[in-house]
């Protein structure tokens, strides 16, 4: 399996299903952002002061929520809990969609905090299948500045050491810190256009409109 995608939870519901749709026969592994229903974790976490476990163990199952639901809009997929099931599903002619919290019950190496969130688990979980990772989110990639700042520009290409210093972006804090650890790359791109998506799956970034991050 080369590749898992990740469907950024900002993309979820209509998107979401049209881009997974898309990704039928091509033999990828999905995973699901938590959206809307981690959202309202966080919303609750910052009232309530929820313990660093609970948080963000339970913004993990909001990932199985939206996998869960994702996949029954989609004829050709198939909800997942472990990696044997993910490659026989895939094996079968049908799109995994891996439903993480049993996964990461007991190989969850991640601090417990905001600064991670589903774009990093999500390379944990590619590490796990040796695939590369590929974050389908709301925007083109990574910006200069944050959208919709008027001079924001898109970045290619950049370094996981260099992306260290802009903080949150279209993608979690801790990303570019694993991506270095594990010397790994990824790319970002906007879910809301299949092709593009279908283009650095087959071909690489050339000439695609996304970001790649190196890990080197």
């Amino acid at each position: 399996m080369d590749w898992l995608v990740k469907i950024g939870g900002s993309l979820f519901p209509e998107n979401a299903a049209e881009l997974l749709k898309s990704l039928e026969g091509t033999g990828v592994a999905v995973v699901c952002g938590g959206g809307d229903f981690a959202d309202r974790v966080r919303y609750y976490d910052r009232i309530l002061g929820f313990s660093e476990g609970a948080a963000h163990d339970s913004a993990i199952l909001c990932m199985d929520i939206t996998g869960r639901l994702l996949s029954d809009l989609c004829e050709s997929a198939v909800p997942v809990r472990t990696l044997g099931e993910c490659r026989e599903v895939a094996e079968r002619g049908f799109t995994p969609v891996i439903l993480p919290s049993e996964l990461l019950r007991f190989t969850d190496p991640v601090e417990h905090s905001w600064r991670v969130t589903s774009d990093s688990l999500s390379l944990i979980i590619a590490h796990m299948l040796g695939a590369k990772l590929l974050i389908a989110t709301d925007v083109d990639g990574i910006y200069t500045e944050r959208p919709p700042a008027s001079d924001a520009k898109l970045i290619n290409e950049i370094s996981a050491k260099n992306l260290l210093s802009f903080g949150e972006t279209s993608v979690d804090e801790a990303l570019p810190e694993l991506l270095i650890k594990l010397k790994t790359d990824c790319y970002v791109a906007n879910g809301k256009f299949p092709k593009r998506v279908l283009s650095i799956l087959r071909a690489g970034a050339s000439e695609v409109i996304c970001t790649v991050i190196r890990g080197d």
